[in-house]
């Protein structure tokens, strides 16, 4: 009997301790936090982040969807941002416009339960520009900036999305490095691409054959740890998989930057924020960086894809336009992709999606046929 009320006594005191445990590691993630918030906070005036404003009047939106958001509670949870890689080299460049969108991605995050949903529009995609001409999609940002960018996806996806990210090829260095390097698998057949793109990372159209010595190359295939001038060339690989399966490596690299990220202290969290502010140019408010940042640990990416999806697109010349990738049936493009962001929508396309898909019919099919 006696030995009985010992192991009870016993286990309430490995229950009072593991409570008292919890108890403790809450508190020190929610002072890391606070920290976290402080530092960011009073380090403001230093940051040097590019904010830009985009009016609710310049947004290009469909009248459907927007009411079709003001009528759906479930909608309403969700944010989606648009992110856009340009082909800046330089820390001081403008991010804001002249310049094209090599990397395209919708990000789409339930507010609930943080989970993260990645959607590339593949650059060469054939589309209404925000602007009724057509075009590769990445001409958008070239010809009107972030917000003809913006439009473009809003009209041809059927969304609406108010907020953007942009970043060039110092950004994207300076934040893998800042999270220690990304772990990725690098194939026999990447080696000499990746190393050939860290090798000509400054050259430009005015000068294409400049090139640096100054890297680290990847003598090896298999899992390792990039580094930041590594991971961009790694993202910038196009001739193996052609665009398909390089916004497959840009995924990879921001997921991994996530998962690195979220292991980071506080101190190592605030100098990522400050090394990043002047390399990316943004209409996100501070605060809202904040909130985000204090959240990092919460957010989980759950699935990625590409636009148009592989059953429903072509490839081929269309006139003085080149090379595109052509949504073969835009309005089915857009039902599947409602379906993949929001599984619990019934969705029926726009009469203005369904008018830009018939406009892109007419203009392909002389040349790729159906």
């Amino acid at each position: 009997m006696a030995s009985g009320q010992h192991r009870k006594k016993g286990k309430r005191r490995f229950k009072k301790r593991k409570i008292a445990l919890l108890v403790v590691e809450l508190l020190v993630l929610v002072v890391a936090i606070v920290a976290l918030i402080i530092v960011i906070k009073t380090t403001n005036k230093k940051t040097g982040i590019k904010s830009f404003e985009l009016n609710s009047e310049d947004i290009a939106v469909s009248s459907e969807v927007k009411e079709s958001i003001e009528n759906n509670v479930e909608l309403q949870n969700y944010t989606n941002i648009a992110l856009f890689g340009v082909d800046a080299r330089d820390k001081k460049a403008d991010l804001s416009k002249s310049t094209r969108t090599d990397t395209i991605m919708v990000c789409s995050i339930n507010n609930t339960t943080k989970e993260i949903k990645l959607v590339s529009v593949y650059r060469d995609t054939y589309l209404n520009l925000g602007n009724d001409s057509y075009n590769k999609c990445n001409c958008a940002y070239a010809f009107g900036g972030y917000e003809q960018a913006i439009n473009m996806l809003n009209k041809n996806l059927d969304l609406y999305i108010t907020d953007f990210v942009t970043v060039g090829f110092q950004g994207v260095i300076q934040a893998v490095d800042d999270v220690g390097g990304v772990d990725i698998d690098v194939h026999d057949n990447e080696i000499g691409f990746l190393n050939d793109y860290q090798a000509s990372i400054y050259a430009t159209e005015e000068d294409p054959h400049k090139l640096i010595t100054d890297y680290t190359p990847v003598t090896h295939s298999g899992m390792q740890t990039l580094n930041g001038q590594q991971a961009l060339a790694y993202c910038r690989i196009r001739y193996i998989g052609n665009d398909f399966q390089r916004t497959e490596r840009q995924r990879a690299v921001l997921q991994q930057i996530l998962l690195k990220a979220q292991k980071l202290n506080p101190t190592q969290l605030d100098k990522l924020t400050n090394d990043l502010f002047p390399l990316v140019a943004t209409n996100l408010k501070f605060e809202e960086i904040v909130k985000m940042v204090s959240d990092i640990g919460s957010y989980q990416i759950v699935n990625t894809s590409g636009f148009p999806f592989d059953d429903g697109l072509a490839t081929g010349m269309i006139g003085s336009k080149g090379s595109c990738v052509i949504p073969v049936d835009l309005t089915s493009n857009v039902i599947q992709l409602h379906k993949f962001l929001y599984p619990f929508e019934d969705y029926a396309p726009s009469q203005d999606v369904i008018a830009y898909s018939q406009k892109i019919h007419d203009d392909t099919v002389p040349y790729i046929g159906r």
